[in-house]
C-alpha cells in the first residue's frame, strides 16, 4: 500500500456545487477513505489519499473537469 499523500490539483469547469459534488465522488469512486477539499472559487482541489496523481487525475477527467498538478 502506498503512502497518503495530500494531492493539490487545479479542476477546471467547475462551477457549483453539483460540481463539488461530481469531483468528489469520482474520487470516492476510486479511492472511498479520501478526503476531498474543493475551493470553488478558485479550482483548487487537495485530495488526501494512497492513490497516485494520474489516478485521481483520471477520475476527476472521467468526471468531465479538467484536471492538472498545482
Amino acid at each position: 500500500m502506498s503512502a497518503t499523500t495530500v494531492h493539490t490539483f487545479q479542476v477546471e469547469g467547475m462551477t457549483c456545487q453539483h460540481c463539488v459534488k461530481a469531483v468528489t465522488e469520482a474520487v470516492k469512486a476510486v479511492d472511498a477513505s479520501a478526503e476531498v477539499k474543493v475551493q470553488l472559487n478558485s479550482g483548487v482541489v487537495q485530495i488526501t489519499s494512497d492513490q497516485s496523481d494520474d489516478a485521481l487525475i483520471i477520475a476527476i477527467a472521467e468526471a468531465g473537469y479538467g484536471a492538472g498538478l498545482v
